[in-house]
């Protein structure tokens, strides 16, 4: 078999990447190692509706997205923020009225940023989209070696992975140890970060003026959000937890319970009693995480495809990952950013009648 576009890796910046070949008339393939596309994006699936897992957030100016949304016949809303910040000192004592809410001007999708990838899905062939394969090697002459053992000869290969998973493929030609090392070197947007999520019956804290919005010092979350769908329904608040990958490792009973207390000292009793909750831990991903992310960036990092990466393969290899946008990086701005670029850089070389 072979395609002209052989994608690796099924997340935003893929589909995105996909959904521009498509309607350019460019046949492409893509092998996505979940059973599940989406990458980053993923949500919890509850009775009155979704919580975002993955990214939650993004924000007017970003053009890309905005007219995303509205190809797909998307809606946005936008981050709750009214009522008190709260901040939690050392001790666990609570102080209201500490700030504005930190993501206040920030737009979220009814039905979570999953249904951003649903759209995207739906949009493209299916029997173009192929979940739960690995990939074992790609060469540049012979193409992509699932372990299955099916083959696809392919003109082009983009590689719509975090760099540094990207760094740990089997490529033939191989990179050079310099190549290697530039694609090591890009931390992964979120990688080592974990998130908590607890479902409510309603949003109470709300009741009592607070905007969802906390900060701590003690822990185990050291960031609180309002998680609530349009008119608080589902309602939820999630945190970042604070603590390092290899403490929260093999913990998440003790996690959770720990992160129940601190939702009760802060927005009081009634955080003690969720419907639902759920602990999704980016750092032990295999898909997402390697041993280098393990330590996350302090503060975001400045993203781009160095030169050493570019023009691989005569042209034919492509690094397609938020992380390498020069702007917007490490955001689903700077994903689809990405993808305009490499659908750009296939274009103008492809051999059509391939």
């Amino acid at each position: 078999m072979k395609t002209q576009v052989a994608i690796i890796g099924g997340g935003l910046a893929g589909l995105a990447l996909a959904r521009r070949l498509d309607q350019s008339g460019i046949d492409f393939q893509l092998f996505e190692a979940r059973s599940r596309f989406g990458g980053r994006i993923a949500a919890l699936h509850t009775p009155t509706g979704v919580v975002d897992l993955g990214p939650s957030w993004f924000w007017p100016g970003q053009p890309r997205m905005a007219a995303l949304l509205k190809a797909l016949g998307l809606n946005d809303f936008a981050q709750y923020a009214r009522g008190d910040q709260c901040f939690e000192d050392e001790t666990g004592k609570v102080h209201r009225g500490m700030g504005f809410a930190s993501m206040e001007g920030s737009l979220r999708i009814p039905g979570g940023i999953v249904r951003l990838v649903d759209a995207l899905v739906a949009g493209l062939p299916a029997d173009r989209l192929h979940g739960s394969v690995r990939v074992e090697t790609i060469d540049q002459h012979s193409g992509i070696h699932l372990a299955d053992r099916q083959r696809y000869a392919a003109q082009h290969v983009v590689l719509a992975l975090p760099p540094r998973i990207a760094a740990g493929l089997t490529l033939s030609p191989a990179l050079t140890p310099d190549q290697k090392r530039n694609l090591e070197a890009i931390p992964t947007w979120m990688a080592g970060h974990a998130k908590f999520v607890a479902v409510y019956d309603t949003t109470f804290w709300r009741d009592a003026d607070l905007s969802g919005d906390a900060t701590s010092r003690r822990g185990p979350m050291s960031e609180i959000h309002d998680a609530s769908g349009p008119n608080g329904t589902p309602a939820a608040l999630f945190g970042f937890l604070g603590l390092p990958p290899h403490h929260r490792e093999g913990h998440a009973q003790e996690i959770t319970s720990a992160a129940l207390e601190q939702l009760s000292r802060i927005f009081g009793a009634r955080a003690m009693a969720p419907t639902q909750v759920a602990l999704q831990d980016w750092a032990f991903e295999p898909e997402t995480t390697t041993q280098h992310d393990l330590v996350p960036p302090s503060s975001h990092p400045d993203y781009g495809l160095p030169p050493a990466l570019s023009g691989l393969w005569d042209g034919r290899l492509h690094f397609a990952s938020t992380e390498t946008a020069p702007q917007m990086g490490g955001h689903m701005e700077g994903a689809l950013a990405v993808a305009e670029r490499v659908a750009t850089e296939v274009g103008k070389s492809l051999d059509r009648s391939w």
